[in-house]
């Protein structure tokens, strides 16, 4: 739940690549700008009442009322568990981002479910055209003693962001998957949006030194995965890499060609997904077929 929040730590943004698309240029440098003017303004979770509740309950300002609310037993820390505190974090942003597209004529956007590819589609005259895949990751800082024995300029995630899910969708470009808007292949370009944090685990708002970056995904990819028992492609681990856009491969056509040859597992539940894709791209071409026979008669 929102509240206000007294974090007055800077944020940062860095887009040091844009696409080799006309349309999407804009859109990078929209993104940047919003990146810039973004707060972190989560204090915690609210709570209706509590035996220290005492009222009325009156604040003059967003420090006074987030103080008034903590010593009133009326704020409970956000999660500090990774996922969930991630969660919240994209969720905050995404948030931000469809209030600023709200006030742009010619934008069109779309926003994802939460397991689901992208986390938000934008497009539309605004943007040059075509629609475009933003997705939102967090990423925890690791903790500052590993980060000292190796010195800051060596600073990495406290594990490999994930990029895409190597064996469905990113796999078979061209079929519509569960979860997603359309194939991945119809996406004019993608772009990932990146929060690191470092964890705060005795505030309520969890979180310090919030930086976004937003990069194209081939640029900070890995030759690793994200996880030893999923099927996730993952990012280089160090943050500076992050955010000059500096990862294992030169160009998008290396990246393509190594994680589509890449073995990953398939589950039965993925081959049955696929097979169902499959047949629905199939029974799409056998229409477009019947009706450009039409239009010839």
């Amino acid at each position: 739940m929102r509240s206000t929040s007294i974090t007055t730590l800077p944020n940062r943004c860095a887009v040091w690549h844009s696409f080799p698309l006309m349309g999407a240029i804009s859109l990078i440098e929209w993104l940047r700008t919003q990146c810039a003017e973004y707060r972190y303004d989560l204090g915690g979770v609210f709570r209706r009442d509590s035996t220290s509740a005492m009222w009325p309950l009156l604040a003059t300002g967003p420090a006074e009322l987030e103080a008034a609310l903590g010593a009133r037993g009326h704020l409970l820390p956000l999660p500090k568990e990774s996922a969930a505190l991630a969660n919240v974090l994209e969720v905050s942003v995404v948030d931000f981002l469809l209030a600023r597209l709200d006030g742009i004529d010619g934008a069109e956007v779309q926003r994802g479910s939460e397991r689901g590819y992208p986390d938000l589609e934008i497009g539309g005259p605004a943007f040059g055209g075509g629609v475009f895949a933003i997705d939102v990751k967090a990423a925890r800082r690791e903790n500052a003693k590993k980060t000292r024995e190796r010195g800051h300029e060596d600073e990495k995630t406290q594990s490999r962001i994930t990029l895409y899910t190597g064996n469905t969708y990113f796999r078979h470009p061209d079929l519509h998957w569960p979860g997603c808007f359309r194939p991945f292949n119809e996406y004019a370009g993608h772009l990932d949006l990146i929060l690191i944090y470092t964890l705060n685990p005795d505030s309520t708002h969890r979180v310090d030194d919030l930086e976004l970056i937003v990069q194209e995904p081939w640029r900070i990819a890995s030759k690793e995965r994200s996880s030893t028992t999923r099927e996730y492609i993952g990012a280089v681990e160090k943050i500076e890499d992050l955010r000059q856009g500096k990862g294992a491969f030169a160009t998008p056509e290396a990246f393509y060609k190594y994680w589509r040859a890449y073995h990953f597992k398939v589950s039965p539940q993925v081959q049955k997904q696929y097979e169902r894709a499959l047949a629905a791209k199939m029974r799409e071409l056998e229409q477009y077929k019947a009706a450009q026979q039409q239009r010839l008669l």
